[in-house]
């Protein structure tokens, strides 16, 4: 290791190794709580019921899920804020604080270029946001599957989950380190660089989780006449549910309200020319649809962000550039000025 690259892991080292450490902390940590976690199963003789699907439902189930989603969503909660952190405290001084202190101009003057200076620092820190929320993602899917989509447990949509594991995941960090590393060589000054990198990543966050149901349609659950409805089991419920004519036109639940059971239900329908029940839901198997599909969006956000980097950076590699030579020529002709 030499040259740009090596500088690059001096910069960064004491941060890379820090976080190294946390992860195997954290490694080992997820280690013996799932074990807990297991041993609560065993002592309770815990049914894995898939949803809320009635007739499985035990004190024994309730107490192992009390005990062992809390931690869990504790280390979703870190999987959920890892992309924030990555971009706050590493992207936004990546660039940022050389730019603000000037140190970048020595680098620019040793006949490196601003392209070149900017790969390997930031190839380093990528190479560390994909290996941290990767190792996080992977452990809180692990501790997750024993209890995953059970009774009042954690679902695959809630964002303890969802947010904490999967492909997106790793996608959203790296999104989280280009935007931190585009805003600071934008506003080159470090505090307020990462006050707007957590504004942006925040805002990004927002906005997905309110768009995600607008990627794919949800399916269209039909219970004809006064057939039980299927449990919603795991799959994600969207809130609409109704009735259906014979035509195929859906009424909302709430236009007329039919919100009854039994003979009173069945009059009900009957007034209104219902024959069936519809319920929209996103099955458990959308996570991989909904993953894959944010994850192109973070990853296509962040090569934009790289490449918009390497738009900006040819201006204070010209700069310094340009600085270099003026000094070298004032100091050749102070030179000739004490020989003469």
């Amino acid at each position: 290791m030499k040259g740009v690259l090596w500088l690059a892991w001096r910069q960064q080292r004491l941060m890379i190794v820090t976080g190294v450490v946390l992860l195997a902390a954290t490694a080992a940590w997820v280690a013996y709580m799932r074990s807990e976690l297991m041993t609560l199963i065993d002592d309770y003789g815990f049914v894995p019921c898939k949803g809320w699907n009635g007739g499985c439902e035990s004190v024994g189930s309730f107490l192992v899920l009390d005990a062992g989603t809390g931690p869990i969503r504790a280390l979703g909660t870190v999987g959920l804020a890892l992309p924030a952190l990555i971009g706050v405290f590493w992207g936004a001084p990546l660039l940022g604080r050389e730019l603000e202190s000037g140190t970048f101009k020595l680098a620019l003057t040793q006949g490196v270029s601003g392209h070149r200076w900017f790969a390997a620092r930031f190839a380093l820190a990528a190479l560390f946001a994909v290996l941290a929320s990767g190792v996080v993602a992977a452990l809180v899917a692990w501790w997750w599957a024993p209890v995953s989509n059970t009774l009042n447990g954690l679902y695959w949509y809630d964002a303890y989950i969802y947010n904490a594991t999967g492909p997106a995941s790793v996608a959203c960090a790296l999104f989280g380190l280009a935007t931190g590393t585009a805003v600071g060589l934008l506003v080159r000054r470090t505090l307020p660089a990462m006050a707007v990198t957590l504004a942006a990543i925040g805002t990004a966050s927002v906005l997905t989780r309110l768009l995600r149901t607008a990627w794919i349609d949800p399916e269209t659950r039909i219970t004809p006449g006064m057939t039980p409805k299927k449990p919603v089991g795991s799959a994600w419920s969207t809130g609409e549910f109704g009735y259906l004519t014979p035509d195929g036109r859906e009424h909302d639940i709430n236009t007329p309200v039919c919100q009854t059971s039994g003979e009173e239900l069945r009059q009900c329908m009957a007034e209104h020319g219902f024959v069936a029940r519809y319920h929209k839901v996103y099955p458990s198997s959308d996570f991989w649809t909904f993953q894959w599909i944010e994850t192109a969006l973070y990853l296509g956000l962040a090569a934009v962000l790289v490449a918009l980097v390497l738009y900006v950076l040819r201006r204070p590699a010209e700069t310094a550039r340009a600085a270099a030579a003026t000094a070298t020529t004032a100091t050749a002709r102070t030179s000739e000025t004490a020989g003469v």
